[in-house]
């Protein structure tokens, strides 16, 4: 995939081209990509580097199966992972089928809504198998074989729902309560905000960090994982499972990373403003439209997501930020930064189609709209009305407009199809007696896409 990737990039940079072989044995060197936040214990970067620079280490992540597909939001825990690998080490992602049904209290308000069991269960092989595609992608797409002759690690993936069936609540709070503060655990801001807050917090929720705390020492007691990964708004929890671990293993020492809590300009969580999240699943947020999220990206945060979510040494990260800033019309910075992630998300099929979508809605290029099949229409186009319609010998413009109920009524079609309000595939049309024509108006793959203003659209499958 590489040479692939290069020559995507070198009409962008002429002989400069991003590199894709950047491996950090110490983990606390991406410290300088503004990658982690804190340490924990804060003491502890002279430790944490001999670890890391002295053999293979163990780092886990957990994510909560809170719904059927990741988002944006969760992707820097996802890239801290993969770093972990790129360095040598092992990493472990760790599917909360226990955990999810609890809840996590960090960063919320109020409670989250009980989630079945099957509804658990589905969410949990959505997340599994996204997990793997985009370490998967990660090793064709991004990795440079040629720099790199060792074999990744692989991703181990463990669901803590495996050792909880197994739990008994007696002997579980009988061996493992007794290690718990009641002070500590109270003074957590998580708990802190939620029990000053109107509704309170209830005791499935408080009882969170004792679990995670507990799925922390079993990773370390099977998979000698010294290392747990999270956002800083988990910096709590991490703090519980040291100390349960400081307690129950006394000659055994851990710590804990914390990543930052990217936010846009606006201070809204990262993929979630609006309260509509950016997802991983294609099916949910089309390649295209995750494209797009990127490349729309403001010239006061491109660098640092460039820094955060891509894999280009700093150095290059460095000349390309000189080079838009000649020239941020070009948007540079964004188009690598989309592409990346993009990349790392879909693979290089996904990236091909949201290349080929842009080039057909803001280039002009029918050609790519038409290669699109009706799925990836329909992807990219969520929420746009579908029309099945029967093509009819001499049809106009001004019928097809109405019979796919782009207009309340005749009178509004023509009045804003004359006034130049209505597209067909991305053209302008104005000539309301215009005959619909296959190549033109009807594209090989048999979808017509209509256009009323800037936003409305509507896909028409011909029959």
């Amino acid at each position: 995939m590489l040479p692939l990737r290069r020559s995507l990039l070198k009409p962008l940079y002429g002989s400069f081209f991003c590199r894709r072989h950047l491996a950090l044995r110490n983990l606390l060197d991406l410290t300088d990509r503004g990658f982690f936040q804190g340490i924990f214990p804060d003491t502890a970067a002279p430790k944490i580097k001999q670890l890391f620079t002295s053999g293979q280490q163990s780092i886990y992540a957990g994510f909560d199966p809170t719904a059927d597909s990741l988002h944006v939001g969760n992707l820097l825990v996802i890239m801290g992972l993969i770093h972990c690998q790129r360095a040598g080490h092992r990493p472990i992602a760790l599917v909360g089928g226990a955990t999810g049904l609890i809840g996590d209290p960090s960063g919320r308000k109020t409670e989250r809504n009980q989630l079945g069991e099957s509804v658990i269960e589905t969410n949990l092989k959505a997340i599994e198998k996204q997990l793997k595609q985009v370490f998967e992608n990660h090793e064709e797409c991004l990795w440079d074989t040629s720099k790199n002759k060792s074999p990744l690690p692989s991703l181990t993936i463990v669901n803590n729902a495996d050792w909880y069936q197994n739990l008994q609540l007696i002997d579980f709070v009988a061996n493992m309560g007794r290690h718990f503060r009641m002070g500590s655990m109270l003074s957590r801001s998580s708990v802190q905000s939620r029990l000053e807050s109107e509704d309170g917090m209830s005791f499935t929720e408080f009882t969170y960090q004792i679990f995670q705390a507990y799925d922390w020492l079993h990773l370390l007691r099977r998979h000698n994982c010294c290392f747990q990964m999270g956002g800083s708004d988990q910096t709590g929890n991490l703090m519980t499972g040291h100390e349960l671990i400081s307690r129950v293993e006394r000659k055994r020492e851990v710590f804990g990373l914390t990543l930052p809590l990217v936010t846009t300009e606006e201070g809204d969580k990262f993929g979630k403003s609006a309260g509509n999240a950016v997802w991983l699943d294609g099916n949910k947020t089309s390649p295209f439209a995750l494209y797009q999220f990127f490349l729309r990206m403001g010239d006061s945060e491109v660098e640092k997501l460039l820094k955060l979510f891509t894999f280009i040494p700093l150095p290059e990260v460095e000349q390309l930020m000189r080079e838009h800033t000649r020239e941020p019309e070009k948007r540079k910075a964004q188009t690598l930064l989309a592409e990346d992630v993009t990349l790392l998300v879909h693979g290089e099929n996904g990236l091909k189609q949201a290349e080929r979508v842009t080039n057909a809605l803001y280039k002009g290029n029918v050609d790519g709209l038409a290669e699109l099949n009706y799925s990836d229409i329909k992807q990219t186009f969520q929420g746009a009305a579908v029309v099945d319609l029967l093509a009819e010998p001499g049809m106009s413009i001004l019928q097809l407009a109405l019979k796919a109920k782009c207009f309340p009524t005749e009178n509004d079609a023509v009045r804003i199809i004359k006034a130049g309000g209505f597209y067909v595939n991305q053209k302008r049309v104005q000539n309301i007696a215009e005959v619909i024509t296959t190549g033109i108006h009807i594209l090989r793959n048999g979808v017509s896409l209509l256009r009323v203003g800037k936003k409305n659209f509507y896909i028409v499958r011909w029959q």
